[in-house]
């Protein structure tokens, strides 16, 4: 126990031949001078030992806040006078009779420390305490804070420890309860909850990520910085502070709680759907440990940090399992009807999405997936590494971005082996144009940019290039071959004209029907196909006019009417002649 020193409050003793003299002298004075202010505060109609409610007539309310302090200070004065006496003359009377005053003064402190506690309690949330960690002081609490920590202090040194934690822990773990509940906190079983439906639980995944957020950065930081400023002059005869022994009492039990939900989460059934609420799960922790670190420091808290990092590792396993079942469920896809038209297969659309997805949780899977995919089987030019260095572990090359660069390459297979599904060559390659740019698309307007770089977009960039190319060829190789020009002879211009007409009706009859969903490459496709015939075809029609043979049919404006009709599919073909 602290010896507190009397100040000029107490009478100069009256020298004494004897030390019983003296100190019965000293402890005599203090408690006539220390009765006579307690009995102010402290009658027998306001005391009733048995109850602990708050009295009418309030020490530590605004208007009265100096007596209280003057209080405090009589009763440590008669706190070292105890302690002084009891050294020198254990049995003495007045000794007696200053412990009992000294009982009556904390029982009524006691009640001071539970009225304090109670009517603050709106100042005393978990948002208005948290805000106090940056040393701002929210309107109302601080003096109250001060008078919780200087009626904790007289207690504790007064050797009343066990009363006053013993009203602070229940009524904070009161609040801490009740706050957890009307955040939707329930109190379910791993069992419980694994014999919930997939429906229901991933509901439940929603609340908790609000939930946690909510109890780790405001809740139980709040509660840790107001038993830190209440309790931290505050010394225990234990090597385990007061502040901690108070804040585990509190709060520990209902963090471990928390931590229920998520381990059962990483035990349900690996299936490719359930990864998005699991990695919110994982983000929601891994966020927050920053503050568990912090909050949850102590060496009697550890459980709480190891529960954290278990969750993140079982979530961690489960994403894991997940992710490879994805990729499963791409490589069985087992349909084998070629997409009409050579659009976009409804598979690249889904993977994609998913992929997009997934690239929004970045973080999550950087810890997640660390060094464990440097075994994949890229190709050795699949990365550019310009964008890669340490310090932006989320850039091109990380084992993260390999496995979703690994994931559409595993698509892109797949898309590959469908396009021989297509009789028709040039169909083939169309169908991988349109879908390799739905994939590019989709990683240009997603994270997905980010995470597999610039250099993974142009070499992709590329392959579509290749593909309408060689679409280009095959498609329209021959009608570009038989195009008449200014320098065809006269005597040829009839036969070079027919063959003309013939390769073009055929080629746009065929391909009058096929699609490019994409409005920009498709414009791209015309444009070319264009620039390919129109200027060769002007030239020729402007020497040789219609009617001035039977076999001039189109104008240079019909060609590229005809031109700008295509790829749109089944809508608004132009009927061209048969002849």
């Amino acid at each position: 126990m602290v010896l507190l020193k009397p100040s000029a409050f107490s009478k100069s003793p009256k020298p004494l031949p004897q030390q019983g003299g003296f100190s019965d002298s000293l402890i005599g004075d203090t408690v006539e001078a220390a009765d006579a202010f307690v009995s102010q505060w402290v009658s027998p109609h306001l005391y009733d030992s048995s109850s602990t409610s708050c009295s009418l007539s309030s020490l530590f309310s605004a208007e009265n806040r100096g007596e209280g302090r003057r209080f405090l200070d009589v009763l440590a004065k008669l706190h070292y006078a105890i302690q002084s006496a009891g050294l020198v003359n254990p049995d003495s009377a007045k000794l007696s009779q200053a412990r009992d005053l000294m009982q009556t003064a904390m029982k009524y402190l006691e009640k001071e420390f539970y009225r304090v506690l109670k009517s603050n309690r709106r100042f005393f949330d978990s948002e208005s305490i948290s805000s106090l960690s940056s040393n701002e002081n929210v309107e109302g609490d601080a003096d109250a804070i001060e008078d919780l920590k200087m009626i904790a202090n007289c207690m504790i040194s007064s050797g009343y420890e066990k009363d006053c934690v013993k009203i602070y822990k229940k009524l904070r773990r009161k609040m801490i309860v009740e706050a957890l509940s009307n955040l939707g906190f329930e109190k379910l079983t791993s069992a419980q909850m694994q014999k919930l439906e997939w429906e229901i639980l991933e509901k439940k995944i929603k609340g908790w990520v609000r939930l946690a957020k909510v109890a780790f950065v405001t809740l139980f930081n709040g509660e840790r910085i107001l038993c830190d400023r209440i309790f931290s002059t505050s010394s225990s005869s234990s090597s385990v502070s007061i502040a901690e022994s108070t804040f585990v009492e509190i709060t520990l039990q209902s963090a471990l709680k928390l931590f229920i939900f998520p381990i059962t989460v990483a035990k349900c059934k690996k299936t490719a759907e359930k990864i998005f609420p699991t990695l919110d799960v994982y983000q929601t922790i891994l966020h927050v440990i920053p503050q568990i670190e912090q909050i949850f420091s102590y060496d009697s808290t550890a459980c709480v940090r190891s529960q954290a990092a278990e969750s993140l590792e079982k979530l961690g396993e489960s994403v894991n399992a997940m992710m490879i079942e994805f990729q499963s469920s791409i490589t069985k896809e087992s349909s084998k009807s070629p997409i009409p038209c050579g659009g976009v297969h409804q598979l690249t659309r889904y993977v994609m999405n998913f992929i997009v997805f997934l690239a929004d949780y970045s973080d999550s899977l950087t810890a997640i997936i660390k060094d464990k995919e440097s075994s994949l089987p890229l190709p050795e030019d699949y990365y550019n590494n310009s964008n890669n260095n340490e310090e932006n572990p989320g850039n091109a090359g990380s084992p993260m971005a390999a496995r979703l660069a690994w994931l559409i390459l595993v698509l892109l297979c797949k898309i590959d082996a469908k396009s021989r599904l297509y009789s028709d060559a040039a169909l083939s390659y169309l169908f991988l144009a349109n879908n390799l740019h739905y994939v590019l698309i989709k990683v240009r307007t997603s994270n997905l940019k980010v995470v597999l770089g610039d250099d993974w977009v142009a070499n992709h960039e590329v392959k579509v290039t290749q593909y309408l190319e060689k679409y280009e060829k095959m498609a329209w190789g021959d009608v570009i071959a038989s195009l008449p020009g200014v320098s065809t002879a006269a005597a040829k211009a009839e036969e070079a004209l027919r063959r003309f007409n013939k390769a073009f009706e055929e080629t746009y009859k065929k391909h009058k029907n096929w699609v490019v969903p994409d409005p920009k490459l498709r414009d791209e496709i015309k444009a070319s196909i264009a620039s390919k015939l129109m200027g060769g075809y002007t030239g020729f029609y402007k020497k040789y006019p219609v009617g001035s043979s039977d076999i001039v049919r189109f104008t240079p404006e019909d060609l590229n009417g005809y031109i700008s009709d295509l790829y749109i599919g089944l809508r608004g073909s132009v009927p061209v002649s048969t002849n």
